[in-house]
Order: C-alpha cells, then sequence, then structure tokens
C-alpha cells in the first residue's frame, strides 16, 4: 500500500518513526510534512493527507500532532475519510474491523516508538469486517452529502 504521512510541528520528529515503521513492513510512503519545527497548523497537514486518500494518490495515511485529536477533525472534514484516533491496540484493530478507517492519527505526546510501531502494523494488516458494519459505512457517506 501507500500511505500518506504528515505532522504538525509538534509530531516532526515521531513522523520518522511512523514513516519507518511503514516501510519496515514493505508499505511506501508519501510523506506531506511540515519539514520544520515552526509553528504550522494542523488543520492544513490534514487535508494534505486527507486529500492524498480521498483522491486514491493514497491507499490510506497517518496523521500525528500533539494529541492526534486535532488532525482527526480536520481530516473528517473530508468527504470519503474516516479518520480516527487510536492510542492502543484495541482502538487499532476496531477502527478498521468496524469503521474501515482509512487515516490513522496518532497523539505525538502520548506514544513512544515501539507503541507506533505495534499500533500501525495492527492498523495496516487489519481488514474491514464488512457485513451489518458497511450498512454504517454507508449511513456515514450519507451525512457526508447532506443526504440523511
Amino acid at each position: 500500500m501507500k500511505i500518506a504521512i504528515g505532522s504538525d510541528h509538534r509530531g516532526i520528529h515521531q513522523r520518522g518513526w511512523v514513516s519507518a515503521a511503514i516501510k519496515s513492513q514493505g508499505h511506501s510512503v508519501s510523506d506531506q510534512g511540515t519539514f520544520s519545527e515552526t509553528s504550522v497548523d494542523y488543520p492544513d497537514i490534514a487535508a494534505l493527507v486527507a486529500l492524498q486518500v480521498s483522491t486514491g494518490k493514497c491507499d490510506r495515511g497517518v496523521l500525528l500532532c500533539g494529541t492526534g485529536i486535532g488532525v482527526s477533525i480536520a481530516a473528517n472534514k473530508i468527504a470519503g475519510i474516516r479518520a480516527a484516533v487510536c492510542h492502543d491496540l484495541h482502538t487499532a484493530e476496531m477502527s478498521r474491523r468496524h469503521n474501515d478507517a482509512n487515516v490513522l492519527c496518532l497523539s505525538a505526546e502520548s506514544l513512544d516508538h515501539t507503541q507506533y510501531e505495534s499500533i500501525i502494523a495492527v492498523w495496516l494488516a487489519t481488514p474491514f469486517d464488512g457485513g451489518r458494519h458497511q450498512q454504517r459505512i454507508d449511513k456515514i457517506a450519507m451525512l457526508e452529502s447532506g443526504s440523511c
């Protein structure tokens, strides 16, 4: 898979660990920045990654900010994006199985590189269960389109 990654200034150093974890599992990375420690607005980076995914240029995305919450909120404003903040193996697995999350959002302040590696490994390897969960994804798409 091709994975778009990005972070604000608070996640710039952790993004290197994330990129290495993705590549170690045989996937390619499209790094959307930021590329300096100068303060940036996380919605700008979230939009870059989310658009890579929503347009099909990348299969999935991974975002980092201080808590992971801000980038999640911003990414979820892009149609077709289901961004989930995950902080452990259970949330990573369930975001894929039940929600078909296509953007993983991580905290730059609460996780270490070992946790990034394990969370990313589970998130990338876990399939969407489909079935009854697909109708829920379809309802989310209806909410996005305003036809609910």
